[in-house]
Order: C-alpha cells, then structure tokens, then sequence
C-alpha cells in the first residue's frame, strides 16, 4: 500500500498526539543524529512501559538534546507503512516488532543484521533462532515468547489437566456438572492454534524453507481437533474475539491463548486465573509444541554512523536488566535477556513460571518469509474441514499443494 488508509491516517493523528508522552528534549536544530523515530505495533495497554523506559533512557547522563518519537500502528499497517517508507528512504530508525515480518523485511535491504553489533550470546537462544535466517540474525530480542499455552479458571477447575486424558475426564464429566456448554476453547481460523497439536503428534509445518503438511502428524492433528468439536469439548465456531469472550464470562473453563494475554486475564479474573502448560497429549505421550519468538527491535538499514550509535545504546538500555524485570513485572513478558529469567520477581510468580515451563517445550517460529505462504495454505483449507465440507486426508495434501503453489509465486 503506498498511502495511508483515511482510518490509518486517523489512527496517525491521534497518535501524532501522544508521541508527546515518550519524547525526550529536542535535538537542537540542524543535527538528526540526535532524534530517534521508533515504530510499534502493540498493545495500547504496553505504550506507558515504552514510554517510561524511553524516558528514563532520555535522562541517562550523556543525553542531553536527545529526542526519541513513538508511533503506534496496528500490525498490518505498520508492516505495509515501513516497506513504503524505506522504499522512500524515509524509515523509522527502529521497528519494535514481532518477527513474522523480519523474514520480507531483511530479503528488501529494509532492516540490517544486528551480529557484531551486540552481543546475542546474552539472550535466550530459541528468541535469538526465530530471528535467525542464512545466519545472521536480524533484530535484538526485547520478549521471550509470544507463545501458546493453557489458561485456566479455578472457580470451575482447581487444577489444569495435565494430560489429554484428563481433559477429557474432566469436559465428559465435570463441565457438564458446571452446566458448562463446552469446557475449553481456542482459536479456530488461525492455523497458528493447530501447530502445538501437529508438534505433539511429531509433526512440523516447515523444514528449513521447505513447507511438511501433507504428513500422517498433520492428518493426526487435524483429527484431533476435530475430535474435540465432535464430543462437544470444543465449540463448532471461535474466533480469536469469541474464545477470549467465553473465558472472560465465565463460560469455558479452558483457554489455549498467547503470554500477551496474561495481564488481561490477571486484571479479569484477579487470583482465579490459572496458568499451566496445554496438557500433554495422552496417545504419543508428547506435550504440545507452540511457535516461540517474541518482540524484537529492529535495526533500519540506513542507520550509520552517529546515529546508529545512539540506537545501539538505546537497544542495550532497553534490554538491560533492570528493564527487563521491569517488563516482566509491568506486562507479565518473559525477558528475552537469559540472566533476567532467575529474577526474584518472574520465579516467585507462578503464572510466569508456568509461562516458562511452556517455552522450554516450544520451538522457534521460523523467520521465513515461505511461512506467509503455509499459513496461506493451512487456513482456508483446515476451515473446510472444521465446516465439514472436506476430509482431513484431502485438506492436507492439498495444504502442501498449495504452499508449494504460493512460495514459487513469491520467487516469480
């Protein structure tokens, strides 16, 4: 997209008015290496933690005339909005970002390697793979997770089932007791909610660039799930907003969510709410396996000199210690930095705990750019089985077919 939509230049108003919050003195007129523009994409509930460490580094002796801007952008926007404006060659400095989009933006020129620059042997090594691609890594990790995993409410379940067999006890046997409709729900049209099932099952759905999906773990796990849906454990339909809807009110006992949503669920449901890994599944005697990244900032190629100078302290401020307890604490985030994990405050917490016990079971999510491309493939396909209008067996080899088909388009 090359221009702002009229809601995206709205959203860019509003914002252009808060940038305020995390603006540091101005740089004195005449010398932009003193003036760093940074863009994100989270939560809004994230921006004052962004904002108080920005501002505190702002304050760090040295600093003086140091200016720092914070854009917000919803996810897609800002993916579409950095490609315009680097193709321009008028980029932000820094992208604090997720790394699904690290994968076009590194094959672009848009960002630079962060090797030599920092030294990553200080962060968690699965944060550091899923930014990895042909190796040189290509962002310096901020969070450690971004993944999956089982939330629960101890007004209706005292404990989390630890196995798929204590699931099922527990959704045949107690919700209906509960006058629970269903026990547990989850994402239903993002593909991303399949992959912890289809690694339990020994499956993966990517090697390296190549996409695996026409495999006996896919049909296992799509099988599953369906299974679920068939006993009624699961709804017929969810959607990211319905699932996170019935756990808030109190209508499932279960919830396969994200760690972003742990703050959300500990502000709702106070000490109700239960974290724990998704329970291991009972015939492969195999826990589930979700994508683990995390936040990351990166690095505009076009950053040199001065400036780049500035943006490097800026990074290692950020992803110091101190800060990163400070995010575990404020935002209920792993760090990314591995001496931060033995924290008073992330060990003595137990929904961070369990957090990391579910990380430690994960795997990197690839950096890719071939992964747009499965995804692609996987949704509207394993929707057709989940409506009935295709068998597991067909939606597969077809889910292969089709990101076959979709990564030699990308090449053309």
């Amino acid at each position: 997209m090359s221009s702002v939509t009229t809601r995206g230049f709205l959203h860019l108003l509003l914002v252009a008015g808060l940038c305020g919050l995390a603006a540091c003195r101005q740089a004195p007129p005449g010398d932009p290496n003193l003036r760093v523009v940074v863009w994100e994409h989270d939560d809004a509930s994230v921006a004052p933690y962004i904002d108080s460490v920005l501002a505190a580094f702002c304050k760090l002796p040295g600093n003086e005339g140091v200016s720092i801007v914070r854009t917000h952008y919803h996810t897609e926007d800002m993916r579409q909005q950095f490609q315009t404006a680097s193709i321009a060659g008028n980029p932000p400095d820094l992208l604090l970002s997720a790394s699904d989009a690290a994968g076009i933006y590194s094959v672009s020129g848009f960002i630079q390697p962060v090797d030599g620059l920092f030294d990553l042997s200080r962060y968690n090594p699965a944060v550091v793979a899923a930014i990895t691609q042909d190796g040189r890594t290509w962002g310096v990790p901020v969070t450690n997770g971004n993944h999956l995993m089982l939330f629960y409410n101890k007004r209706l379940a005292s404990r989390p089932p630890r196995t798929t067999d204590e699931l099922f006890a527990f959704c045949s046997g107690r919700a209906p007791k509960l006058g629970l409709d269903h026990c547990m729900a989850f994402h239903l049209g993002e593909p991303y909610w399949l992959v912890p099932w289809l690694g339990a099952f020994g499956g993966w759905p990517m090697a390296g660039r190549v996409p695996t999906l026409d495999t006996p773990a896919m049909r296992q796990a799509v099988e599953f799930v369906m299974e679920l849906k068939r006993r009624g454990f699961i709804p017929n339909e969810c959607d990211y907003n319905g699932m996170d809807a019935l756990f808030k009110e109190g209508k499932v006992a279960f919830i396969i969510n994200g760690d972003w949503a742990i703050s959300t669920y500990e502000s709702q449901l106070r000490t109700d709410l239960g974290v724990a890994m998704i329970p291991k599944l009972s015939r492969t005697g195999r826990w589930p396996v979700p994508m683990v990244s995390g936040k990351y900032f990166m690095l505009s190629s076009q950053l040199q000199g001065r400036k780049l100078a500035l943006v490097k302290r800026l990074v290692e401020f950020y992803t110091g210690e101190e800060n990163q307890v400070g995010q575990a604490r404020a935002l209920k985030r792993l760090p990314a930095l591995a001496r931060a994990n033995n924290a008073k405050a992330i060990q003595d917490d137990p929904n961070l705990r369990a957090s990391l016990d579910q990380i430690l079971v994960g795997k990197p999510l690839p950096m890719a750019t071939e992964l747009r491309a499965v995804w692609d493939a996987m949704r509207p396909l394993f929707g057709k089985v989940l409506s009935g209008q295709m068998g597991a067996d067909e939606a597969v080899r077809r889910m292969q077919a089709d990101a076959e088909t979709k990564i030699r388009e990308m090449s053309e």
